[in-house]
């Protein structure tokens, strides 16, 4: 895993701008904490840090090759989890590899496929070739959008990066943000390829970017198609079985120490129960991490989000598994402390996240990365198997709009908005815009012929899931564990997987009458009796009154400031209520809309970016 960026110019010659180059590249040293390397020509300049995890002394880039017509060179970050088999084809072809890596493997490839090494490679990846025989820049962004990448065209070419914050750095990129980056970010939506800097977008998913002389052309290699699903229910579950199997298998290929990320939930306890199977077979026992905070299992009270606490059903899996198990017990003051917000907005570039999620999530990535330079998660499990509350309601189904935002207190349309500018709020409009992002969604699904209605609204469900709101979360997954310089594997996006399950029929996905069917049944033989009857838990947030009155006082510092910044973004009159209730009744929307002002007011901080505000 490491970070990228780079810049193309074919009206300059780039050799005398070397330290744009280095500044975009810099940015990107919290994503490759072990080596750096750039490639700089004419025209073309690639920039590379790297966090070793496969061929630790031979993977270094950019990794280039001289043809008889010129050079090729290529900087990539990710994992392709089929190197072997793939590096055994080219051999066979042919080529000759100097490393182990699966860097090579991506670039010779390319060398045999063009842009076609695309449809070659299982994993999660981003990555940039500059081929001087055609004078092109190829981008490349893998099929989920597990790995992100930023581009931001030019008069002349293009600029990109990992991250947002790589664009930033160059000296010719304003760090400007107008009306229409804000509306999307109060939406949360996920737009596609919104980036809410002026002038920067975010790559599709399953996309190829070529930049030539001509300009800038994307094409799109793969999507979620609409097929006919053949095998019965028993056969599905058994496929799923087996599918699930093999992916965990090879994403467990490490050259460094590797574990699994434990909530007790479904998910990570499936991700956990196969890796411990598969690990055994080597001789190796499973390492696992989870997160709590204290005193929450001993004064648990269940809410509309959470039924049951996670620490009795990590247990459960621990012994089940016998996996060698580190918990990470956080606080209230841990999670509120103002230099872990700084870092969390600061890995994001964003200033509207998941508030205290974002803040444990990083708190418990940067404990676990003093153990583990690779983590499995079971992330995005429930967008796959159709795991959430909301797709087995009547109310949210019908609702008109993303489903999620009916229940889910902090992304109901009030939630979202109360706590901004008045004149802003009017401005953006932002219920107008979600309906109209709505609309453009549901165009995007494609249906098979003869589909009835129940399916159609099912199948049209998933593909909001899998293509909105699970970009989201896996964007965040990887800038919060990047942040620490971990690489975080998710096994339930491989695509061939996505693409079976989300054409299995409504009836075989609930043919247990739960959520999760398929998944429940195909792990069972793996997890304790207590978890696959567990009833689906998010992520643990913290429950103490102490926590809320912690923001309220941040909040109330601001609101004493005059002229803090961030009123111009965010309402005072809405800061001073949420101020002035009791912190034991602040419900989950205005402790949300609570942590967002503070969100704002540490981006503009981190940032300080011009407002062009109509």
């Amino acid at each position: 895993m490491c970070g990228i960026a780079g810049v193309v110019s074919f009206d300059t010659d780039l050799r005398h701008r070397a330290p744009a180059l280095d500044a975009m590249t810099q940015t990107m040293a919290c994503r490759g904490p072990d080596a750096r390397g750039v490639y700089l020509r004419g025209h073309a300049g690639l920039g590379h840090r790297r966090l070793a995890v496969i061929d630790l002394p031979g993977g270094a880039q950019p990794m280039s090759e001289h043809t008889g017509a010129g050079e090729v060179a290529l900087v990539y970050s990710g994992e392709a989890y089929n190197f072997q088999e793939l590096r055994t084809r080219l051999v066979r072809l042919g080529h000759t590899f100097r490393t182990d890596s699966d860097t090579e493997v991506v670039l010779r490839g390319y060398l045999e496929w063009g842009e076609s090494v695309v449809d070659h490679l299982d994993g999660m990846y981003a990555f940039a070739i500059w081929d001087e025989r055609d004078q092109k820049l190829l981008l490349v962004r893998d099929r989920m959008g597990v790995k992100p990448l930023y581009y931001y065209p030019t008069r002349d070419g293009v600029l990109f990066g990992s991250e947002p914050k790589a664009i930033l750095a160059h000296p010719d990129v304003p760090k400007a943000v107008d009306t229409d980056g804000l509306r999307e970010l109060f939406a949360q939506t996920k737009a596609p390829r919104w980036a809410l800097w002026k002038g920067m977008r975010e790559m599709l998913p399953g996309t190829l970017i070529t930049v030539d002389r001509s300009g800038l052309r994307e094409r799109t290699y793969w999507r979620l198609r609409a097929l006919e699903h053949t095998d019965s229910q028993e056969e599905t579950v058994e496929r799923v079985r087996d599918m699930l199997t093999g992916v965990v298998d090879r994403q467990l290929i490490s050259d460094v120490p590797q574990c699994v990320l434990l909530s007790g939930g479904l998910d990570s306890s499936a991700i956990t129960g196969l890796a411990a199977q598969s690990l055994a077979r080597r001789g190796e026992q499973v390492r696992t991490f989870s997160v709590d905070f204290t005193g929450q299992e001993e004064n648990f009270v269940p809410d509309v989000m959470r039924d049951t606490p996670d620490s009795p059903f990590v247990r459960d899996v621990v012994a089940h598994v016998g996996s060698a198990h580190h918990d990470v017990m956080l606080d209230a003051a841990d999670i509120a402390d103002p230099a872990v917000r700084r870092a969390a907005v600061g890995a994001r570039d964003i200033p509207i996240g998941f508030g205290d999620l974002d803040n444990s999530l990083y708190l418990l990535f940067k404990a676990v990365r003093e153990h583990s330079t690779v983590a499995l998660s079971g992330e995005s499990a429930d967008e796959v198997f159709a795991g959430y509350p909301w797709f087995h309601s009547e109310a949210a189904l019908n609702s008109g709009t993303f489903p999620w935002m009916t229940v889910i207190p902090p992304l109901g349309l009030a939630a979202r908005t109360d706590h901004v500018e008045p004149g802003l709020r009017k401005a953006l409009d932002v219920g107008t815009y979600t309906a109209d992002q709505y609309a453009t969604a549901l165009a995007e699904v494609e249906h098979l012929d003869g589909e009835s209605a129940q399916e159609r609204r099912m199948r049209t469900t998933s593909h909001l899931h899998l293509t909105r709101f699970v970009r989201t979360l896996l964007d965040r997954k990887d800038r919060l564990s990047m942040a620490v310089g971990l690489e975080v594997r998710v096994p339930f996006c491989n695509h061939e997987l996505v693409e079976y399950v989300y054409n299995t029929p409504w009836s075989m996905k609930t043919y247990d009458g739960r959520e999760k069917s398929l998944l429940r049944g195909a792990a069972a033989p793996v997890l304790p009796r207590s978890v696959v009857e567990r009833v689906k838990s998010p992520y643990p947030s913290p429950q103490q009154a102490s926590y809320a009155a912690t923001l309220q006082q941040q909040l109330k510092e601001l609101v004493a400031e005059p002229d803090a910044p961030v009123f111009a973004l965010a309402d005072r009159d809405w800061a001073q209520q949420a101020v002035a209730q009791d912190p034991a009744r602040m419900t989950i929307a205005v402790r949300a809309g609570v942590e967002r002002v503070l969100d704002l007011h540490t981006w503009l901080e981190l940032h300080n970016p011009q407002l062009l505000l109509d």
